[in-house]
């Protein structure tokens, strides 16, 4: 039965686990998590001005954006010397939803 519904994942084009598992990975750090925050408290925003929210070193934040865009939950883009970087909403809606399912998915078991 399990592999039957994965199976049926796939054919709706649900994301794999590899994917979910990416991207919670990449949420798993408080500062990520922070750093969402604040890009999701604007429409984009350059390195600086998260640094500056965060009082974390230049270098710390830039590789945590570089995961968080690897991972696929922000989207970069370069805008003449400063890179601009915004939350993908739908990608965050796309791990709430999977985590969603799999929640119900290992609850629905247990209801009798």
């Amino acid at each position: 039965m399990t592999e039957s519904r994965l199976e049926t994942d796939r054919n709706r084009g649900a994301p794999d686990s590899h994917a979910v598992a990416a991207r919670l990975a990449a949420l798993s750090h408080p500062a990520r998590i922070e750093i969402l925050k604040h890009l999701s408290a604007s429409d984009s925003c350059c390195c600086r001005e998260v640094v500056d929210h965060l009082d974390l070193a230049q270098s710390t934040v830039s590789q945590h954006l570089k995961v968080l865009v690897e991972a696929g939950l922000v989207r970069f883009a370069p805008d003449r010397q400063r890179s601009r970087y915004e939350v993908d909403r739908d990608a965050l809606a796309g791990v709430s939803a999977s985590l969603n399912a799999l929640v119900n998915s290992c609850c629905a078991d247990n209801k009798s």
